[in-house]
């Protein structure tokens, strides 16, 4: 099981490395990354910051966008200047400041920046469909992984809407989004891309079941269609989260 094995390993690292060399192995990014981990690669993760606009900030505009590639190295990271004037910038959780935003692109760069780094790559992230609304973007479904909505990571916190700082916690053995300390999204997307690593190989077999399902001839699919999803939701809670397929 990955979950229990990536747990193992840090265990294996707890009281042998220091904080900062462990996180740096778990979430990516060394000093000095190869060619080879700075290309982008099939798989992307992204996380995006909010700011508020409108009568007291309750409204959300896009104001930063972080994409890291499988290895966690930075394939993207950059503000956003929002539309509408800004009433909230939440500094205390999104690190923004009105200094970020003056040199910001324009939102339509932006996107259509992002759109052309995830086009044709699997796309992780963390209730990704927050990012893709915040982005007026969508992905196809079978190319989507939301760590958010994995049955095996929902068990292992005991919450069907785990958030990425306890999973962090449990599956990596890292705190991210400390409390009182300001957020990063680049460190948000790494730590999503990591959790993500750990569980690919499960992913990939529940995947690799449902669709040699659907390329079953219709009558024997119809026929084998109730006791192939009784043991996919036994052993799978019926999906692989958001968008496994």
């Amino acid at each position: 099981h990955e979950t229990s094995q990536a747990q193992t390993q840090v265990l294996q690292w707890e009281g042998v490395l220091d904080e900062k060399t462990k996180r740096r192995l778990v979430l990516g990014e060394p000093v000095n990354p190869s060619p080879a981990k700075q290309t982008i690669g099939n798989y992307v993760a992204i996380d995006c910051e909010m700011v508020g606009v409108g009568p007291r900030g309750t409204g959300n505009a896009l104001a930063r966008v972080s994409i890291v590639n499988w290895h966690g190295h930075v394939v993207l990271d950059t503000f956003v200047k929002p539309k509408e004037r800004v009433t909230d910038y939440r500094t205390w959780v999104s690190v923004l400041r009105p200094g970020d935003l003056k040199k910001a692109q324009s939102f339509a760069t932006v996107q259509a920046r992002v759109a052309d780094i995830i086009k044709g790559r699997v796309l992780v992230g963390h209730a990704i469909q927050n990012d893709l609304r915040a982005l007026l973007l969508s992905h196809p479904r079978p190319k989507i992984r939301d760590t958010a909505g994995f049955k095996p990571l929902q068990e292992l916190s005991g919450n069907k809407s785990p958030g990425l700082r306890t999973l962090s916690k449990l599956v990596l053995g890292i705190e991210i989004q400390k409390h009182k300390q300001e957020h990063s999204s680049v460190e948000d997307a790494q730590a999503t891309m990591a959790v993500f690593r750990t569980q690919k190989r499960a992913w990939d077999e529940l995947l690799g079941i449902a669709l040699s399902l659907i390329h079953l001839s219709e009558p024997t699919r119809h026929s084998l269609g109730s006791y192939a999803v009784f043991c996919l939701k036994k052993k799978w809670g019926g999906g692989g989260g958001g968008g496994g397929g």
